[in-house]
Parts: structure tokens; sequence; C-alpha cells
């Protein structure tokens, strides 16, 4: 453990706010760590910031911090070992943490540019660090919205940012098309109303064919215990945790087809990736949608 986190450095500070995330289980039993205590070792280290808060139930308050490490330079199509550690507001490593979504700790990567999306699923090592390997396709900034639940705690977000130098490449245009191929699959994004309205309950809905035969997909599989998951984010020039919502799918839902419900809180245009489980390869289907 100390080896790997000595060839690491923090890079970049955080926000914690209470999730967005729409029908969340509280499913999932509390995990306890092992109170061994190992020395950390930084380089390079900048303050961190705390900010908000989220309710434990019983009326209080909890803060939590997070800290991202990654090396000094970071060279893109590589793995890169990431670091998170995750604290209470006097620094104390919080050590349990409940699974929801079949994990302890749901990590989003995207570029800031939002055209390079990646959901991780860091390793806990105890002591409340959490270690993945990442890949940075190319330079510019990236932002991470790690998603957890310490134990008896409300689904939290904690939202970081480091950068991979070099020179970075022009964005491509936005695609509003709803409907695009992916691989051996074709997807549609279709939505009732003929607007998406800001603060308004919107239903999403993803229909799902094979490619060869136009068929409704029958080989649906679940995806960390759902039908499928959707991140949004929201473009802006400096993500925060308000860009970002988690939706998890509905049930019962026809053959073929995932529903999400959820509401866009600001008007502009948002990127969504809806994933889904098709017989056992996880498929990423990334649509834009403009709320006004």
């Amino acid at each position: 453990m100390n080896k790997f986190l000595n060839t690491i450095a923090l890079t970049t500070t955080l926000i914690l706010i209470q999730s967005c995330s729409l029908l969340i289980r509280d499913e999932g039993k509390p995990i306890s760590a092992a109170t061994n205590q190992h020395e950390e070792h930084s380089m390079g280290e900048i303050n961190h910031r705390e900010h908000s808060t989220s309710g434990t139930g019983d009326g209080k308050k909890a803060f939590t911090q997070a800290k991202l490490k990654v090396p000094n330079i970071i060279t893109p199509n590589k793995n890169i070992p990431i670091v998170i550690g995750v604290q209470d507001s006097d620094g104390k490593a919080i050590a349990n943490f409940d699974i929801f979504q079949e994990k302890l700790m749901h990590l989003i990567l995207v570029s800031d540019d939002l055209q390079f999306f990646n959901h991780l699923h860091p390793t806990y090592k105890e002591n409340g660090q959490f270690e993945v390997a990442a890949r940075f396709p190319k330079a510019g900034g990236y932002t991470f919205f790690s998603d957890y639940k310490p134990a008896g705690q409300t689904e939290q977000v904690s939202v970081m940012k480091t950068q991979v130098s070099g020179n970075s490449i022009a964005a491509s245009e936005i695609d509003l098309n709803r409907d695009k191929t992916f691989n051996d699959t074709k997807v549609n994004l279709a939505v009732p109303e003929p607007s998406v309205k800001v603060g308004k309950e919107v239903t999403l809905i993803f229909k799902l064919q094979d490619a060869s035969n136009n068929q409704p997909l029958t080989d649906l599989q679940p995806y960390l215990g759902e039908r499928g998951h959707l991140v949004i984010l929201r473009q802006s020039t400096s993500l925060k945790a308000e860009d970002y919502i988690h939706a998890h799918a509905l049930k019962d839902t026809p053959v073929g087809q995932v529903h999400f419900m959820t509401s866009f809180p600001q008007p502009g245009k948002y990127k969504l990736w809806g994933q889904f489980n098709r017989n056992g390869k996880i498929l990423t289907a990334d649509f834009w949608i403009n709320a006004v």
C-alpha cells in the first residue's frame, strides 16, 4: 500500500453534496473495513475544500471530504493509478460504507468537453482508501464524480478534477440526433413531450434493437442490479455537482426498452450516457438533450 501511495500526488480538490439520484435503493449491508493504519505519503499537496452537507436521518448533518491522488505526470492512453480517500470533517478516515447498486463506490470520469465517459468501480483498500486504474484519452481537463454511501448516511457525490498536460483537441460538434447505432445495437432516444422543460419531470425512453434485424432486444440483462443506468451532465465551462444527475431505470417496461424518469434543473444542453447489459457486454449509448 505504501509503495502504491508513494507514486502518487494530490492534484485536486473536491466539493461534496447530496446526490441527485432518483429512485435510489437502500439495499446492502454496511461493510466494515480493517482498522490498520497506513502512513500516507503525498507530494505537491494542496488545500482541499469542504462544502455542503448530507442528512443522516436523525436530524444531524454529516460532513465528508475526499482527496483525489494521481501521478504528477499523466500520459494519455495509459493506465494511471487513482486513489480516493474519504474522510470526515476532522480529516479522520471513514472506514465503513454501504453497498448500493452492488458496489461501494461508483466513479464517473468525464472529459470536461463531455466527449469522453467512463464508469469505474474502485476497489476498497480499507481505512477510507479506494483505488482504481483509469485511462485519459487526450490532453485537457477531466472531472470525477464519486458516488458513495458512508454507513448509515445518504448517498453522496464528490466532485474532483485533474488536468492532463499537452495540446488539447477541439471538441466535435454537438449531435442532437435521437437515432444512433453502437456496434450491433440500434438505439433510439424517445421523449414523449415536444420539448424538455426545466424543472418538469420527463420520461426518457431508450428503445434498443438488434442492428441485424431491427427487432427489439431480448437479451438485455440486469446491470448493477437494474435494467440500466443513466448519467446526465449539463454542459458547463466548469463541471460542478449541480450539473450531475444519476437516474435509475423504471421497472416493468416493454421488451427492448429501458425507461428513466428525471428532471433537468437548469436550462442548457445536457449529455446523456445510458448503460445497459446486452448478454454480458456493457453498452454505453450517448445522446444530447436541450432543456428549455
